[in-house]
C-alpha cells in the first residue's frame, strides 16, 4: 500500500512539475485564449486536440523560459485546423470521423476534413499509400460517409488528386539518367529572346520530369504563332511580355507529401504589340525582376493556347464529366471533346473515385464538398477546369486552392476567380482553351471576364484556401544546382491569415488550415543521397512526424503576427 502511495506521490510531481512553467506564465495562459477571440466566435471553426509532440516543445520552451516562442506555438497547435484521415480501415475511420464531428457538434463548430486516401496517391512519393482498389476506397468513403451522418461538416476531398493525376506521374519515372544531358541541351538551344523551339520544349519537358515534376495533363505542345489575321477582333492585343510574367511556382503538396513538382502553365508570346495603356498594378509574383532564372522547381508560365482570345464561337455543351476511356476499334473525333481523352486505366479510375466521393458526401446534407485543384504556380487555367469538369464539380459545392502549399493570398484569390469563372464558361457551353489565364495580363485578363464572366457570384463554383503556411510566400532556393523540391519543409516560412468564413470575397467561402502547421512534409533530401537535408543540414522528420525546428519559424514568421497577450477590456 505505501509502495502504491509512493507511486502516485511521484508521478503527481512529475506532472506538477512539467505543467508548472505553463501555468505560472503569464504569456502562455494569454496564448491558451487566442483562438476564442471575436473572429473564432464568428467563424465557429473546430479545433482538433494538438499533436502531443507539440504539447513537449511548448512545455520545454517555457521551463528554459522561452515564454514568448512557447506561448506563439500553443497559440498555433490550438488554432482551428483540419483533421486529416487516410489509411485506416473503414471501420477505424467511421469511428475516428464520428468522434470529431460528435465534438465538433458539441461545441457548435464546424468540423474541416481532410479526405487523403485514394488509390495511387502522391505518385508513391513521401506520402504515398491509400486504398488499394477503387471498390476499397468506395468501402472507405461509404463509411466516412456513415460516421458524418447528419451533422454539418467541411471536407477538403483528397488534396493532389486532381492536380497530380497518375497520368502526370509517368513521366518522372524514366527521366532521372538523363537529367544533366537535357538540362545543357536546354541552355544550348535557348534563344537570344528568350523564346523556345519546339525541340526546346520537348527537352524542358524532359527536365522537369527528371526533377519530379510532371506534365500538366492537356499542356499543349510548342506552336507557331497565330497567322495576323486570327488575332482577337473584340478585345485588344497582349502587351508586350514586358508589362506582365508569369506567377512563380509554388511547392508541389507539402504536406501530403507529394514529391512532384509543378509546372506552371502558360507564357505569353514575344513578337506582340506594346500597348500605350499603363497597366494594372501587378501582384507580388509578377513584380519580379525579369532577368531572374527559375529555380529547379519553378518553370516558365503556361504555352498559351494557339488562338488568342477574342471573339468566341458559340460551342455545343460540354459532354458529360464522366471519365470516358474510348474503346478499341471506335474511332473518337477529338474535335468532339472539350477535353483530354482518358487513356490509362488508372488515371480512368482516379475520375470514378472522385466522382463516386462527390456523390456519396454531397447527399449527406450538410456536407460542402471542395475538389483539388492545385495552387496558382501549378496549372493553367484550362489545364485544371477539364479536370474538376471530369471529376464532378458540377455536383460538388466547389474547389481547394493551396493546400499543403505556400502561395500567396492574391496569387489563390486571383486563381480562384479566374477559374470559377471558367467553369461557368464551360458550363454555358465555352472551350475552356479560351479561358482567362493567371499568366495573362491583369488588364486583358479583366476584359475577359467582363465579357465571359456571370455577374452574380451565386451561380458560379466557390472555393476555400490553405492559409496554414503561406505567410511569407513560395520560397526561392539560391543554391539553383540542387533538386529545390520548394514545396518540402521550406525555410523560413511563417503561419498566414488565421481561418474564418468571413473572408470578404463573394466567391471565396472560407481561409482554412488544411495542411498541419508543424508536421514534416518528409525528408527532403533535394536530389542527394541524404540522409540529411542539404537546405537545413539536419535530418527531416518523415512525413506527418512533428518538425520542431519548422513549427518554431511558422510562429516566428507568422504573417499577420501571433498574439502572445490578451487585450485589456476597453484597450
Amino acid at each position: 500500500m505505501r509502495k502504491r502511495r509512493k507511486i502516485i506521490t511521484v508521478s503527481t510531481a512529475v506532472a506538477a512539475a512539467a505543467t508548472l512553467p505553463l501555468l505560472m506564465s503569464p504569456v502562455v495562459s494569454a496564448a491558451v485564449l487566442e483562438d476564442d477571440d471575436e473572429s473564432s466566435r464568428m467563424t465557429r471553426l473546430y479545433a482538433p486536440p494538438p499533436d502531443r509532440d507539440s504539447y513537449r516543445q511548448v512545455a520545454r520552451l517555457a521551463w528554459r523560459g522561452d515564454f514568448r516562442d512557447s506561448a506563439g506555438l500553443l497559440s498555433m497547435v490550438r488554432t482551428p485546423q483540419a483533421v486529416w484521415y487516410g489509411d485506416e480501415t473503414p471501420e477505424q475511420v467511421e469511428r475516428l470521423v464520428r468522434r470529431t464531428t460528435r465534438s465538433a457538434d458539441w461545441q457548435g463548430r464546424l468540423p474541416v476534413l481532410a479526405l487523403y486516401n485514394v488509390p495511387g496517391r502522391d505518385c508513391g512519393s513521401y506520402s504515398s499509400g491509400g486504398a488499394d482498389s477503387l471498390a476499397e476506397y468506395e468501402a472507405w468513403i461509404d463509411a466516412v460517409a456513415a460516421g458524418i451522418g447528419d451533422r454539418e461538416v467541411l471536407i477538403i476531398l483528397e488534396p493532389d488528386s486532381l492536380a497530380l493525376l497518375p497520368s502526370d506521374c509517368a513521366d518522372a519515372s524514366n527521366a532521372a539518367q538523363t537529367a544533366v544531358e537535357q538540362q545543357t541541351v536546354i541552355e544550348e538551344q535557348t534563344t537570344a529572346d528568350g523564346q523556345t523551339t519546339a525541340g526546346e520544349q520537348t527537352a524542358a519537358d524532359g527536365q522537369s520530369a527528371a526533377d519530379g515534376q510532371p506534365a500538366a495533363d492537356g499542356q499543349p505542345a510548342a506552336q507557331e504563332q497565330p497567322a495576323a489575321e486570327e488575332s482577337p477582333t473584340e478585345l485588344p492585343p497582349l502587351p508586350d511580355p514586358g508589362a506582365s510574367t508569369a506567377p512563380p511556382t509554388g511547392s508541389a503538396a507539402p504536406g501530403t507529401g507529394q514529391e512532384a513538382a509543378q509546372t506552371p502553365g502558360q507564357q505569353l508570346p514575344d513578337a506582340l504589340p506594346a500597348t500605350s495603356e499603363t497597366p494594372a498594378p501587378k501582384p507580388p509574383e509578377v513584380q519580379e525582376p525579369a532577368a531572374l532564372e527559375p529555380s529547379a522547381s519553378q518553370t516558365p508560365a503556361p504555352e498559351p493556347s494557339t488562338e488568342q482570345p477574342g471573339t468566341l464561337p458559340e460551342l455545343p455543351p460540354l459532354p458529360t464529366p464522366d471519365p470516358v476511356t474510348p474503346e478499341a476499334g471506335n474511332s473518337v473525333d477529338p474535335d468532339e471533346l472539350d477535353t483530354p481523352v482518358v487513356e490509362d486505366p488508372e488515371t480512368a479510375a482516379r475520375y470514378s473515385e472522385i466522382n463516386y466521393a462527390v456523390d456519396v458526401l454531397t447527399a449527406l446534407g450538410q456536407t460542402s464538398v471542395y475538389l483539388d485543384a492545385g495552387h496558382a504556380g501549378w496549372h493553367s487555367v484550362s489545364s485544371i477546369v477539364p479536370r474538376l469538369i471530369k471529376a464532378g464539380i458540377d455536383r460538388a459545392t466547389g474547389f481547394a486552392l493551396n493546400v499543403s502549399h505556400y502561395q500567396t493570398d492574391p496569387d489563390s484569390t486571383w486563381y480562384g476567380r479566374l477559374i470559377s469563372s471558367c467553369l461557368a464558361y464551360a458550363d454555358e457551353g465555352g472551350d475552356p482553351e479560351k479561358c482567362a489565364d493567371q499568366s495573362w495580363s491583369r488588364r486583358h485578363a479583366r476584359r475577359w471576364l467582363r465579357a465571359h464572366a456571370p455577374d452574380d457570384p451565386a451561380g458560379m463554383k466557390h472555393y476555400v484556401t490553405d492559409t496554414s503556411r503561406n505567410g511569407q510566400g513560395p520560397w526561392t532556393p539560391r543554391d539553383r544546382h540542387i533538386d529545390a523540391q520548394s514545396w518540402c519543409n521550406p525555410p523560413g516560412r511563417g503561419l498566414g491569415r488565421r481561418p474564418t468564413t468571413h473572408t470578404g470575397d463573394a466567391l471565396m467561402d472560407a481561409a482554412l488550415w488544411v495542411k498541419t502547421p508543424g508536421e514534416s512534409d518528409g525528408r527532403c533530401l533535394r536530389g542527394t543521397d541524404g540522409p540529411l537535408d542539404p537546405v537545413r543540414g539536419t535530418v527531416n522528420p518523415e512525413a506527418g512526424e512533428w518538425f520542431p525546428d519548422q513549427a518554431l519559424e511558422l510562429v516566428r514568421y507568422a504573417d499577420p503576427a501571433v498574439k502572445v497577450f490578451r487585450r485589456t477590456a476597453g484597450r
